[in-house]
């Protein structure tokens, strides 16, 4: 955001006025010019001494400069209020002052985050940086908070009508005047009182709005624990006001930026762990635990998310909402096309909606709309849009937190998933409108679509929903559960123990689950979506933990398998991230599955395609190497197996027979350990050591580990680099060890995903790092003297 005419976050305003106001610095010998208030108001502003506030000046003063500088009478204007808002007033001159200063803010805030802004740019000093530099901001902070002052043990009142024009006007400094919103962040306890203005419907939306923008530029996560009567709060919210509350809780709820990305080195997010481990839990932790102590949030939200456009408020209430163009949308520009949008349809409809111009105000603020306005329905759909989006964004961050098997118990409990499957058409996956609402410069496909942004929301939560979690088959209804039971007693074994305990009250109706409709659209998906990542993604997390032939042959009946390598050979897909999660995903699909390698070989039918796909694996080994991890598996289960069924597999399908060569395996192995070093380690990539080590347990299990490791060593001199590919391997494994042998959740992934016992892991890299130069399968002894260098310490501070 500028500090004056430039451009919102430009810097370059503040940089050139800078400078100007030094240049025009004529020293105390003369008359100071304006440009010479402004500054020292400046530094005052920066050190808190000196000229801080309009009223250090007098009236006459004032007046005279602002002929010359054009202030429009702001200074005046702050004079008088300071003047009319003391302690022992009326307030109503000031709320009257109030009015005179809030449209010469709104215009210009209205223009700035619009096109025509290079209007506000060709003004000298704009209204908002001037409001803020005579002190606007803070005297607005001390009169919205007079209602914590007592007198005579008696609270001080001021009007919500009040409230909402000082909440207005500080929103718009903040949005036209740069560091404005930081310092406001800066005021804790303003922010927190923040949160008691919410009470009043008629300021609730100026000032959930305000605190948001504090909340997202705030250095350390505000504690909703601290907030006053929170549950009373939030429980008196109607479901619109708590929509829009979910915009705040997702800041408040969401852990800051500490190395959670996979983008982030395990080294670091390990040390930043045991940081916090001495800190006990973080602020993100308790506000979700606060939040998740309120009777009924959590099946308010459900409603809300699952809550149908038909059983959404009228038009009244809705039009309430767009009172202030800033409500719950992002910004103007969504507003224009929502206007737009109501503007075309009524238009064809016969209906009217009237929307006031820009600064005008009606009574109640409310726009004209005649006796037969019918709000067009593509208002409501993104009326819903919008507030789901936030809605499920919440739901799926507490369903990822401490409480998770609380949260995945109160979820099922109020149907989530079978609300959701039931709007799945209508609205989530819903065919595009020529009318749909886009911003301005954007596409319908483009990211920032709100209605892309739903769909990604969505397969998101079903992605937590479903991982490692029994409740993972309330995305199917009873018929497919009864098609699941009959998959295991067709193959003569065990029913899923989950699908037995699966409540079927609170699976989906109707003729399909949610996961046969994702299926669906996932293969109608056109090959340059953006939807293909996240569509495989929730798909494959169905798929994860212990293995189960019944879940895999459920999606491999419905041709996933196929469609899967349609995308991977046949489309020649280019995007890393969406190969690296049908990889993944098929990995899964065929862990173990005598079928599904029968199927990929019918499919892989030439040695073209064949080709074609070994090009896909090893152009990124980073990016398939789940599926070498998972093939390998298969491999070493099915050679031990006597079936004749599986002697056929193995006997024919091309991917069985290329891993099974020891060259292959040394190949991959080779590359494994030579694309992660421990500081490059992250979520990542970690894989690639975790299979490397795979193909080295499966090779100690056959007494063929020390020929893998003197194979290594050979590999290593033809490369004419002796000992770097070990030593590298040695400090990995040193680093695995201080990783895994401290968090349970990933060693029972593991164990549950390899079928390879956690100790077994364990005594596998234990018998690497054996120092004993004479162990026949100790990395040291294929490590020459000369070039040994495996006690460097690689920790992170």
């Amino acid at each position: 955001m500028a500090a004056a005419p430039a451009a919102a976050g430009s810097g370059a305003g503040r940089g050139r006025r800078a400078a100007g106001t030094v240049a025009a610095w004529g020293g105390w010998g003369g008359r100071p010019r304006p440009a010479n208030i402004l500054l020292q108001l400046r530094q005052g502003q920066l050190t808190g001494r000196g000229l801080v506030r309009a009223v250090q000046f007098t009236e006459t003063f004032l007046t005279e400069r602002d002929k010359q500088s054009k202030w429009s009478g702001i200074p005046q204007l702050l004079l008088k209020l300071y003047a009319t808002s003391h302690l022992h007033s009326d307030f109503v001159e000031c709320q009257n002052i109030l009015k005179e200063i809030s449209p010469l803010l709104s215009m210009e805030a209205m223009a700035f985050v619009t096109e025509e802004r290079k209007l506000t740019q060709e003004t000298t000093y704009p209204n908002t940086y001037i409001f803020d530099l005579f002190g606007g901001v803070d005297l607005l902070v001390e009169i919205l908070m007079r209602p914590t002052i007592s007198i005579r043990g008696q609270k001080l009142k001021i009007s919500d009508e009040m409230s909402k024009d000082c909440l207005s006007i500080l929103y718009n400094t903040c949005v036209c005047t740069e560091g404005v919103t930081k310092r406001l962040a800066e005021k804790n306890d303003f922010v927190i009182f923040l949160f008691t203005l919410m009470t009043s419907k008629k300021t609730f939306l100026q000032t959930a709005t305000l605190i948001e923008d504090i909340l997202g530029v705030k250095k350390e996560m505000i504690r909703l624990d601290e907030v006053p009567n929170l549950s009373s709060l939030v429980s008196n919210f109607d479901q619109q006001q708590l929509a829009n509350f979910c915009r705040i809780l997702a800041v408040t709820i969401s852990e800051m930026d500490t190395g959670n990305d996979d983008k982030h080195t395990l080294l670091a997010k390990n040390a930043q762990q045991k940081k916090n481990l001495s800190l006990g839990p973080s602020a993100a932790e308790i506000n979700q635990a606060a939040l998740l102590s309120i009777p009924g949030f959590v099946e308010r939200l459900c409603k809300l998310a699952t809550r149908k456009v038909s059983e959404s408020t009228g038009t009244a209430s809705f039009l309430q909402e767009l009172e202030e163009w800033y409500t719950w949308l992002d910004n103007a520009l969504v507003l224009d096309a929502l206007m737009r949008v109501a503007n075309e349809e009524s238009e064809h409809s016969q209906a009217s909606i009237v929307f006031p111009p820009p600064g005008a105000s009606e009574e109640n603020g409310l726009p004209h709309t005649s006796t037969r306005t019918q709000l067009p329905q593509s208002m409501k759909i993104m009326h819903e849009i919008m507030y789901k989006l936030e809605v499920l964004y919440v739901l799926c961050v507490l369903l990822m937190g401490r409480q998770r098997n609380q949260v995945h118990r109160m979820i099922a409990e109020f149907k989530l998933i079978p609300g959701l499957n039931n709007l799945f058409d209508k609205l989530i996956w819903r065919k595009h409108s020529a009318s749909a609402l886009v911003l301005h410069g954007h596409n319908q496909n483009c990211d920032c679509s709100p209605d892309i942004t739903l769909k990604i929301q969505f397969l998101r939560l079903l992605q937590s929903f479903s991982d490692h979690h029994e409740n993972k088959y309330l995305l199917l209804n009873n018929q497919e559960l009864n098609e699941l039971s009959a998959i295991s007693l067709k193959a003569n074994i065990p029913e899923v123990e989950a699908v037995l305990n699966t409540d079927r009250s609170l699976v989906c109706d109707g003729k399909r689950g949610l996961l046969t409709r994702l299926l669906q659209v996932m293969k109608k998906e056109p090959a340059e979506s953006s939807f293909r990542f996240w569509q495989a993604r929730a798909v494959e997390s169905f798929l994860r933990g212990t293995t189960s032939y019944a879940d895999q042959m459920f999606l491999l009946k419905r041709g996933l398998l196929e469609h899967i390598l349609y995308c991977i050979v046949d489309s020649e897909c280019k995007s890393r991230d969406v190969l690296q999660s049908y990889f993944d995903l098929l990995g899964e699909l065929m862990k173990f599955n005598v079928d599904a390698f029968k199927r990929f070989n019918k499919y892989i039918n030439t040695d073209a395609k064949f080709q074609v796909f070994l090009k896909q694996i090893n152009s990124s080994l980073v990016d398939s190497n789940m599926l070498v991890r998972c093939v390998t598996l298969s491999l070493d289960r099915f050679e031990n197996q006597v079936d004749m069924k599986v002697a056929e597999v193995l006997s024919e399908c091309r991917l069985l027979a290329y891993i099974s060569q020891v060259p292959t395996q040394m190949s991959f192995l080779f590359r494994l350990i030579n694309i992660i070093h421990v500081q490059t380690l992250t979520q990542e990539n970690v894989s690639c050591l975790n299979t490397s080590l795979v193909i080295l347990m499966l090779a100690r299990r056959k007494e063929r580990l020390p020929l893998y490791l003197r194979l290594l060593q050979r590999m290593e001199h033809s490369k004419k680099y002796p000992g770097f590919l070990l030593n590298n391997f040695h400090n990995l494994l040193r680093f695995w060890q201080q990783h895994y042998l401290h968090k349970d959740k990933d060693s029972t992934c593991l164990e549950n995903s390899s079928c390879i016992s956690f100790s077994y892991w364990k005594e596998t890299v234990s018998i690497l790092l054996n120092p004993d130069r004479q162990s026949p399968s100790a990395l040291v002894s294929y490590i020459e003297e000369p070039y040994m260098d495996i006690d460097r310490d690689f920790t992170e501070e």
